[in-house]
């Protein structure tokens, strides 16, 4: 879990209004764009190439979660 200081301050770099970020398990998501950043580690992977439309990482999680 992030700290909420750091939340409050983190941005998505997609996006021109920099909107924040909300934290959705080991990804941060922008509020506007939906786009998902990995957490590494404890260290947000805040990049635009490191972005992830958040229902293809929920597709990815239940494609995994089903071949078990």
């Amino acid at each position: 879990m992030l700290d909420d200081l750091l939340l409050e301050v983190l941005a998505c770099p997609r996006c021109p209004s920099r909107p924040p970020v909300r934290q959705a398990g080991e990804f941060l998501v922008c509020t506007e764009c939906g786009y998902g950043y990995p957490v590494l580690d404890g260290i947000p992977q805040m990049l635009p190439e490191s972005a992830i439309p958040m229902d293809e990482a929920s597709k990815g999680e239940s494609e995994r979660n089903s071949d078990g």
